[in-house]
């Protein structure tokens, strides 16, 4: 079970990020009704199966008709919404952690204005430097290629700051406890 306080910071540090958080009970209907409630009336939702997770969590979600897991491109480009699992979270930063190495986790977590993900709250890790010890969340920080989201993609390189550059202008994480 994760430290309480854990969480707490994750949270704080993630709103500050400018994502959203919402934590909730660890069922397929709890999860079902949060993506859904999260990505709203987008028509076409990009989804990319888990790997740490259990699959049957997000099978009353899967079941929806715009859910689809094996996009074409064109479908991965015209898309308003992309939920991924994020196998860590980090609660010093606000950062999840998303294994780009899996199928289309990548893509899907990058592709769409809105990204959702879903984390273990066991999976919370005081600091960044935690993920890279063999002893944390089973090294499982050290066996995969892996990138930190922290908040929507957002630039101010050119003058004023703008987001959904390099990704999503949304970052919706559901923190399963």
């Amino acid at each position: 079970m994760v430290q309480s306080s854990l969480l707490e910071d994750f949270t704080k540090a993630a709103i500050k990020a400018v994502a959203t958080v919402e934590v909730i009970d660890r069922s397929p209907d709890a999860l079902g009704e949060a993506i859904l409630r999260a990505v709203g009336d987008a028509q076409r939702i990009l989804y990319a199966p888990p790997h740490e997770l259990p699959a049957d969590l997000f099978a009353n979600f899967a079941s929806d008709p715009r859910v689809r897991a094996d996009a074409t491109p064109d479908e991965m480009i015209h898309t308003a919404a992309g939920v991924t699992e994020a196998f860590a979270a980090v609660a010093s930063t606000g950062s999840i952690c998303v294994d780009v190495g899996q199928e289309r986790t990548g893509m899907v977590s990058l592709l769409a204005p809105l990204q959702v993900a879903v984390v273990a709250a066991e999976n919370i890790v005081p600091q960044p430097r935690d993920l890279f010890r063999a002893e944390v969340l089973d090294g499982k920080g050290l066996s995969r290629d892996f990138c930190f989201v922290t908040g929507p993609s957002a630039t101010a390189d050119m003058g004023p700051l703008v987001r959904g550059v390099h990704g999503p202008h949304k970052l919706h994480i559901i923190v399963l406890r």
